[in-house]
């Protein structure tokens, strides 16, 4: 086991997908292969066919805009903060990271400022949210926030930083925006994906605090990074995975040389950029993984979560981890986003004696 005296401790765990309305009912249905796609009850793609989406089934579709956002990421935060919740006389300071899709058609331009004024809301008698942080970058923003996160705790800039990501493909005008850039998963194209939305958090602190307050640790972060790929989708260059590679290649430099990845999580949704992208990595990384094959896309289940993938991965690493399943104890995440940014990350998690499989 690798020391925990500089890694990040992963305390907490939040979600809401279409698959499941909290972190463990998520993982669990993941786990199963259950799927929820379905058509849409009024939105039609230019054929006049309803749009296939996997959307939360707790939210009416007459909640657009900002306010689905909200309605995805307040439970999930919640649930990601309730190790907190059963202290007396304590008042937690909490910052939080929040990863957002980036700049695209209906994406809604008041999130940060409607979403900033409904977290500090969320604050406590046993906790208070003193500082909100956003970054717009899609896919990666998940990590990104982790990135973050994990730097404050480092420099002791906080004592718990909630990170995670919220996103949604629903609106109309993104969807059509899909349709015309041919990146939905249709009959007549199968190299694209099924939109969904989900909000994940988790819950960081350090060792010490772990241990000051009692919190059990459910996951170590060793190493996080990002990177920038050159050669990005709806451009006319051929991307080699350069960006995803230095990423991962970051990431790895930070663990001994004999440790391997014993399996991977990423946010493959079908599109044959992001299969290239990974082939490239792992034909220049291999002999750092146990089994380069070895790999999750939960996408096939929850569908493209955009900036919510990250977090979502840490809680299955947890789960697998927890229910002792998991294939090892290092889990390699990673996510790619459509402005070019490359995340990783690779998080320790114990496995406990459980239901294996």
């Amino acid at each position: 086991m690798i020391s925990m005296q500089n890694s990040v401790c992963i305390v907490g765990t939040g979600a809401v997908t279409a698959i499941g309305l909290t972190a463990p009912a998520t993982a669990a249905a993941a786990r199963a292969g259950i799927a929820n796609f379905d058509e849409h009850p009024h939105m039609t793609d230019r054929q006049g066919e309803p749009y296939v989406l996997a959307m939360v089934p707790s939210l009416e579709t007459t909640i657009m805009g900002a306010d689905r956002s909200i309605h995805l990421a307040l439970p999930a935060m919640q649930e990601a903060l309730s190790p907190l919740t059963g202290f007396a006389k304590s008042v937690f300071q909490v910052e939080a990271q929040i990863g957002l899709p980036e700049d695209r058609p209906g994406a809604p331009k008041d999130l940060q400022v409607k979403l900033s004024g409904e977290v500090r809301k969320l604050s406590t008698e046993t906790y208070e949210i003193n500082e909100i942080a956003f970054i717009a970058k899609g896919h990666s923003a998940g990590l990104m926030a982790l990135e973050e996160g994990s730097r404050k705790i480092l420099n002791h800039t906080c004592e718990f930083c909630l990170v995670g990501g919220v996103d949604s493909y629903v609106e109309p005008a993104t969807l059509d925006w899909l349709e015309e850039n041919d990146q939905l998963h249709v009959p007549a194209n199968a190299w694209g994906f099924i939109p969904g939305e989900a909000a994940s958090f988790c819950l960081l602190c350090s060792v010490d605090t772990a241990k000051k307050y009692r919190l059990p640790v459910r996951a170590q972060l060793l190493a996080v990074a990002t990177a920038v790929e050159e050669n990005r989708i709806k451009t006319e260059t051929v991307c080699i995975g350069r960006g995803l590679t230095l990423a991962v290649k970051n990431c790895l430099q930070k663990l001994p040389g004999d440790v391997r990845i014993d399996y991977t999580i990423c946010d493959q949704n079908g599109e044959a950029y992001r299969a290239d992208e990974f082939g490239f990595m792992l034909a220049r990384l291999s002999e750092r993984f146990a089994d380069p094959s070895d790999y999750l896309a939960p996408a096939d289940c929850w569908g493209d979560v955009g900036a919510a993938s990250g977090p979502l991965f840490i809680n299955s690493v947890i789960a697998a981890a927890e229910k002792g399943y998991a294939k090892g104890p290092h889990a390699l995440l990673w996510t790619s986003s459509e402005g070019g940014e490359r995340s990783a990350a690779i998080v320790y998690a114990e496995i406990k004696e459980g239901e294996g499989g």
